[in-house]
C-alpha cells in the first residue's frame, strides 16, 4: 500500500523515526549519515529511491549546525538518486527565533534557512508548533505546520483534569495558544506572566494578571529553552497562591542551566514531545514526561503520500 513511500532518519530523530514507521508498518529507510575524518558530513542512501515519494525525519536541534548540514546533505543526495519528492519532516525548526531583525544590521536567520532547505531540493515542509506563523511565509513550497495540543490536552485531562486549573501564558506572545488550550481543557480559566527581558536567554517576571489563587497553575509555551522564564513564572504564581504549577511544551531544548534551575524549582512536572530527543541530563530528571508525536506525524506522512487533506491536523 505504500510501496513508493520511504522514511529516513538524520541523527537527531533516529527513536522518532522508528515509531513513526513502525505506525506506517513499514521498514525505516536505510541511509549511512556519518562524517569523514576531518569532520565533513558523508551521507549514502544504501536502497533505491528512484521515483519514490521520500521523508527525511530530523529535527535541526543541538547541535544545530551539524544537524542541519546533514539533512541539506541527505536532500542533496536523495534528489540526485532521482526521488520523485523529498518531504523534510522537521519536527523542530533550528533557527526560529531568529525570525525577524532585532538589531540594524542582524540576519534574518529563519528565513536563510528556509532558504537553504529549498534550494538542496525540499519540495515539501512539515514541522511542529512552529515558533512564530510567520516562518512558513519564508518559503516557495508547501509548509505544513502541524498543532501537538491535543496529544498535550489528552495528557492533562487525563493526570489534571479534576480540581481548579488556570492556563498561563509565560508571555503576551503565547496568549493564542494558551487561550486555545484554556478553552478546551476542564473549563480552565486564563493568565498571563507580564515579564520583562532585558536580553537574551534573561528574563524578569513582573506580574500575574488573573486570577491564579488557589488554582493548579499549567503553564503553556512552544519552547523551554534554559527554562529561566518557566522557573521564574512558577514562583510568581505560587506568590501569587496558586497551589501547585505544572509545565508543558512541545519542544524541549533544556539548553545550559535548564535541568539544574528545573531541579531547582517548585514546579510539580513538566510534560514535553520528543520533537527534541532528550539529553542525557535531562533524562535523568524524573520531573519530565515525554509524549510521543509519532502518531500525528505519522497520519500528516500518510495524508501527504495520498495526497490528501493535510488541514484538519491543524486544528
Amino acid at each position: 500500500m505504500l510501496e513508493r513511500m520511504r522514511v529516513f532518519p538524520g541523527n537527531s530523530n533516529i527513536e522518532l523515526t522508528r515509531l513513526i514507521c513502525e505506525r506506517l508498518g513499514i521498514g525505516v529507510g536505510k541511509a549511512n549519515v556519518t562524517t569523514f575524518s576531518d569532520g565533513e558530513t558523508r551521507v549514502e542512501i544504501d536502497e533505491n529511491v528512484r521515483g519514490m515519494d521520500v521523508f527525511v525525519v530530523q529535527s535541526t536541534c543541538n547541535p544545530v549546525n551539524i544537524y542541519l548540514m546533514e539533512l541539506l546533505v541527505m536532500i542533496d543526495a536523495l534528489k540526485r538518486a532521482s526521488a520523485d519528492r523529498i518531504t523534510v519532516v522537521n519536527p523542530y525548526y533550528g533557527y526560529s527565533r531568529q525570525d525577524r531583525k532585532a538589531a540594524p544590521r542582524a540576519p534574518i536567520t529563519a528565513k536563510l534557512v528556509a532558504d537553504l532547505l529549498t534550494t538542496a531540493g525540499t519540495s515539501r515542509l512539515l514541522s511542529v508548533d512552529l515558533h512564530a506563523g510567520q516562518i512558513q511565509g519564508f518559503f516557495n513550497i508547501p509548509v505544513d505546520n502541524l498543532y501537538a495540543m491535543n496529544i498535550l490536552l489528552d495528557y492533562l485531562n487525563t493526570s489534571y483534569g479534576n480540581g481548579k486549573n488556570v492556563v498561563v501564558s509565560p508571555d503576551t506572545g503565547g496568549v493564542v495558544r494558551a487561550r486555545a488550550l484554556a478553552r478546551r481543557f476542564s473549563d480552565a480559566t486564563l493568565a498571563i506572566v507580564d515579564k520583562r527581558r532585558d536580553s537574551p536567554n534573561e528574563s524578569e517576571v513582573m506580574n500575574i494578571i488573573g486570577d491564579v489563587k488557589g488554582k493548579r497553575a499549567i503553564i503553556v509555551d512552544d519552547m523551554i529553552d534554559t527554562a529561566g522564564t518557566v522557573v521564574q513564572a512558577a514562583d510568581a504564581l505560587l506568590n501569587e497562591g496558586a497551589s501547585e504549577v505544572i509545565a508543558c511544551c512541545t519542544h524541549p531544548v533544556l539548553s545550559g542551566p535548564a535541568i539544574e534551575r528545573i531541579e531547582k524549582s517548585q514546579i510539580g512536572e513538566i510534560i514535553v514531545t520528543d520533537s527534541i530527543p532528550l539529553h542525557e541530563k535531562a533524562r535523568g530528571c524524573g520531573r519530565i514526561k515525554v509524549l510521543t508525536i509519532s502518531g500525528l506525524l505519522s497520519e500528516a506522512i500518510k495524508r501527504i503520500y495520498y495526497n490528501e487533506s493535510v488541514s484538519s491536523l491543524f486544528t
